[in-house]
């Protein structure tokens, strides 16, 4: 009896030395060839294991004494950026957004034309954190042009506003908006469902997350997305194609009836889709955002700082954050910010709830020139002022 015991466990170590324990859905998947393609993975069963690289490769080969397979070192066609890594551990379950690059794609196509195999692998590696086996998790992938055979998802998307403006306007209440649309480029076909929403002067702001299409995150984050004031919804069929230009909202939807910085969202949701199924629209990055600021002020430094880009080197500066203590039956809190001069370059209604304020990028970068200073007022019923802060100097 006790050999017959000992020879079980010898088979069940046995086993889990072969068999990788993590599994991944789906572990076979089509691709574009001659361009971007990302699809949703889940790896279940991660269990004491640590998610380390992820590699793209012609070929695969025994991970022994691992657990699982790798990419032959000899066959490498690149790994998983980390700009596009928008995986997440959540019960086990670890939700990974497999970024095929176009770099990776014409690598495994020019492969493929050279008469080697015509499919290849992404090959995601565990460390395990309990002194066990790593393991290596692949999946299949096959090339294939840009037909409903491949995953509906987005590949890249570009918010403008229409005229050739590249700068943040600057209106006022009385002034319309440029419109807008969202340039779409995707893979597969699919339904494109989603919203556009508006932050207001004061609300807190979306993070990386908040502004991931929804197939791109666990079913349970899903829900736990920031969400902003409603303009309008969208719900558009895409065919095979690859390129589509969405219409804006409508210019009267959009608020302009208090001074300071707005962002306008294209929020993405998931949907039922050829070869995707629920988690069809997958993007691996985040969707962009369009700014407008609203004020009633003619300053030139204010016209000059709406001349920074909307996207580049600003948005890597570290934010700014503004806090403040609160003040009772406050309504509103009013933010002004000046420059060494005296002049007002910048002001927001902020929200009474709110104790912090972070500056939009372009009035970060002018702390670069010019050494700016701000208060804050707390305005009460009927206009009232409660309480204004002394000015305070803005560290760079």
């Amino acid at each position: 009896m006790t050999k017959y015991f000992i020879g079980l466990i010898f088979i069940f170590i046995l086993a889990i030395s072969v068999f990788p324990q993590v599994s991944v859905s789906p572990n076979n998947v089509t691709a574009y060839s001659q361009g971007a393609t990302s699809v949703n993975l889940t790896f279940s069963n991660v269990v004491n294991l640590t998610p380390a690289e992820s590699v793209w490769c012609g070929a695969i080969i025994s991970a022994a004494p691992s657990i699982g397979f790798k990419c032959d070192p000899a066959t490498i066609f690149g790994t998983l950026p980390a700009r596009y890594n928008q995986a997440k551990l959540i019960n086990n379950r670890y939700t990974d957004i497999m970024s095929i690059t176009p770099t990776v794609a014409r690598r495994a196509y020019t492969d493929a034309v050279n008469g080697n195999n015509s499919q290849f692998y992404y090959v995601r590696h565990f460390i395990s954190t309990v002194g066990g086996l790593d393991e290596y998790v692949p999946v299949t992938i096959r090339l294939s042009g840009n037909g409903a055979g491949v995953p509906f998802s987005l590949t890249a998307v570009k918010l403008q506003w229409l005229d050739g403006i590249k700068v943040v306007p600057f209106i006022k209440p009385d002034e319309e908006l440029p419109k807008i649309t969202a340039e779409i480029r995707y893979t597969g076909t699919g339904r494109l469902k989603g919203r556009w929403e508006i932050v207001k002067p004061g609300e807190q702001l979306p993070d990386r997350r908040d502004l991931l299409s929804e197939a791109a995150l666990p079913p349970e984050e899903r829900a736990l997305q920031k969400r902003y004031t409603l303009l309008n919804r969208f719900n558009i069929n895409l065919p095979p194609g690859g390129k589509y230009t969405l219409p804006g909202p409508e210019n009267w939807r959009i608020d302009k009836t208090i001074e300071g910085m707005y962002l306008l969202l294209f929020r993405v949701e998931a949907s039922d889709a050829v070869n995707s199924g629920e988690n069809g629209a997958v993007a691996g990055f985040s969707m962009p955002v369009l700014r407008y600021y609203v004020g009633n002020s003619s300053n030139a430094d204010v016209t000059q700082i709406t001349n920074v880009a909307i996207s580049g080197e600003s948005e890597e500066i570290a934010p700014i954050i503004l806090t403040w203590k609160p003040i009772e039956n406050t309504k509103i809190y009013r933010l002004e910010i000046e420059d060494e001069d005296g002049k007002k370059v910048f002001s927001a209604v902020v929200l009474p709830t709110a104790r912090t304020y972070q500056l939009p990028s372009f009035i970060q970068a002018l702390t670069t020139s010019k050494q700016l200073k701000w208060k804050v007022s707390a305005i009460g019923e009927g206009g009232k002022e409660l309480e204004t802060t002394k000015l305070i100097a803005i560290e760079k």
